[in-house]
């Protein structure tokens, strides 16, 4: 499935090919912490398979405990976080974050990963008030 995205200030704009079963749901503290949420919902792209149209990311190498490293991009201007990868030159899978996806609203999730991590309440969302805001 072909997507195109963008930030929020629209300084960085791309488009992807995805697998749209390959859409998830991470719930790892890191992308807690990262997202600013409880979770965050990503696509993953087919190798080489994501494009900058605009812009150019600023990056923040993530380390985690197994000492991996990621790419964490994000919109120099707006702070907008676009995209994961690993490092090196080769052809690389893209972990798209879907808020940024004109077609978000196609991006089901499929799975849900480090769930053992996930906040206790996200479970019972449908039981929380909700509100219309103007």
């Amino acid at each position: 499935m072909r997507i195109d995205g963008r930030c929020h200030c629209g300084f960085i704009a791309y488009e992807a090919e995805i697998d749209p079963e390959k859409v998830m749901i991470c719930h790892c503290t890191d992308c807690q912490t990262l997202s600013g949420s409880a979770f965050r919902t990503t696509a993953l792209t087919r190798e080489g398979g994501f494009r900058l149209l605009s812009g150019a990311l600023k990056t923040y190498v993530k380390v985690a405990q197994s000492g991996a490293k990621r790419l964490q991009g994000f919109c120099p201007e707006c702070g907008s976080p676009i995209c994961a990868t690993s490092e090196g030159n080769d052809p690389k899978v893209y972990s798209i974050r879907i808020g940024t996806a004109r077609q978000r609203d196609d991006l089901i999730p499929k799975a849900q990963i480090w769930c053992r991590s996930a906040q206790p309440w996200v479970t019972g969302l449908s039981s929380i008030r909700q509100l219309e805001m103007e």
